[in-house]
């Protein structure tokens, strides 16, 4: 019993401070979004003004981290409820990257082996995490203007899911030809958050999507997870011809359309990522005991697959160069 407490305790903080340096990396990506850069306002200024620079930040950094620690949390808090043994969530700071974060990880200690509690821990976290999200994305729409896209130079256009276009259409209207959204740092984190949320609900190995199918049909979700991950390079081309077509259609020049034939270059990556996680083959997910999925479950496991439709980007970002 003392040694589970010990390592429970070395567990939350390491935890905590993983937690810390991610609030300092997406702080700083934040800042970077108003044009600041606090390592050259404390080289210039010193440390104390390179520390309230790095605060500006927050409108980017509380409302990601909210939404990443509801995620995770509800992941926590289900497998709690089923009394399984589980590890504190583990933030993954990435200062000089676009989001600053690679997001969380947690770590079951043990296989589950009821179906309705594999239901209840899969789900939760997209659950959680799109009810912070949410809220987050509408209030930074409506905070965020509609401004000309550039005539000249190179930028990136967000992904654009069913629900991020509805939401979009509902507060701004149509936005006419040559314009677009200007994201908020507070509305490029509710959109992270679609992102994420997205991204984990992909019926693949162990990812949250993997749990729902697999407590939903068993061991068949092994083939569809190989089937999903193996489309993935597909997605990649199919992404790129799409946006690549369609700007060769409006006459754009030879440099738009190659761009955007990289549109779908992220699922190639993710596809990558996967293959040297879980090998040629494919991780296959651990058994449960056989026993039935209650019908609020399966209720459950339909409203994820449902969510996973109205969130799913062809393109997760585009670089697009005029």
């Amino acid at each position: 019993m003392r040694e589970r407490r010990t390592r429970e305790s070395r567990s939350w903080a390491y935890a905590a401070l993983l937690f810390v340096a991610t609030l300092f990396s997406t702080l700083y990506v934040g800042a970077g979004m108003h044009g600041i850069d606090p390592l050259k306002s404390a080289e210039k200024e010193g440390w104390v003004k390179g520390w309230f620079a790095l605060w500006s930040g927050w409108d980017y950094a509380i409302p990601l981290l909210a939404i990443l620690l509801a995620h995770e949390f509800g992941h926590f808090l289900a497998a709690r409820w089923h009394r399984l043994d589980i590890s504190p969530p583990y933030f993954i700071p990435m200062p000089f990257s676009l989001l600053g974060t690679m997001g969380a990880v947690i770590r079951l200690r043990e296989r589950i082996a009821c179906r309705n509690a594999l239901m209840d821990v899969g789900v939760a976290g997209p659950f959680a995490g799109l009810a912070v999200a949410i809220p987050v994305l509408i209030y930074g729409i409506f905070t965020s203007p509609v401004e000309p896209l550039p005539k000249s130079g190179s930028y990136l256009i967000e992904g654009r899911s069913i629900l991020y276009l509805a939401l979009l259409w509902l507060i701004k209207g149509p936005i006419p030809q040559g314009q677009d959204l200007m994201l908020s740092p507070t509305a490029f984190a509710g959109w992270v958050g679609l992102l994420v949320t997205m991204i984990n609900l992909l019926p693949i190995g162990q990812l949250d999507g993997g749990h729902i199918a697999y407590a939903l049909w068993g061991k068949s979700q092994h083939q569809l997870s190989r089937w999903f991950r193996n489309a993935l390079p597909l997605f990649a081309v199919l992404s790129g011809g799409y946006y690549a077509l369609q700007a060769l259609a409006e006459g754009r020049s030879a440099s738009r359309v190659l761009s955007e034939s990289m549109a779908g270059i992220q699922w190639f990556v993710w596809f990558v990522l996967l293959v040297l996680m879980d090998g040629i083959g494919g991780a296959e997910h651990p058994p449960t005991d056989p026993s039935e999925l209650s019908p609020f479950r399966r209720a459950c496991g339909a409203t994820a697959i449902v969510i996973f439709v109205l969130l799913f980007m062809p393109s997760w970002m585009r670089m697009v160069s005029e």
